[in-house]
């Protein structure tokens, strides 16, 4: 039986949140929650010194499966809205930044893939 939306909406915030704290915990600082660029959405953005990490959060039953749901039009469009992120709060586009993939399982586990999406 699939879920609601309602309930995977919820599940997907505890994901994001999940993965937020995995970062926090690493010393990371917080940077935006569900970033809305005109090309797209980004679940998180941290800094960690000078770095800005665009983070992709993908929630399912197992890692592998959560890795097979990003589509090579998602990372575009989570590249582009990365590019309007930098541009609206750095007001340069030259600055270190990376792409990470957060993968979260359905026991809650944190998998993160550093430098996953290449820009």
């Amino acid at each position: 039986m699939s879920q609601s939306p309602e309930t995977r909406y919820h599940a997907g915030l505890e994901a994001e949140r999940a993965v937020a704290r995995a970062y926090l915990r690493k010393g990371y600082r917080f940077g935006a929650h569900r970033f809305r660029g005109s090309a797209g959405e980004i679940d998180l953005i941290m800094q960690e010194n000078d770095r800005t990490i665009f983070i992709e959060v993908k929630k399912s039953k197992t890692h592998a499966q959560a890795a097979e749901a990003l589509s090579d039009a998602q990372i575009g469009r989570i590249q582009c809205a990365a590019l309007e992120y930098i541009g609206q709060t750095e007001g340069r586009l030259d600055g270190d930044m990376r792409f990470d993939v957060a993968l979260v399982d359905a026991a809650g586990r944190v998998e993160i893939l550093e430098n996953a999406l290449v820009a």
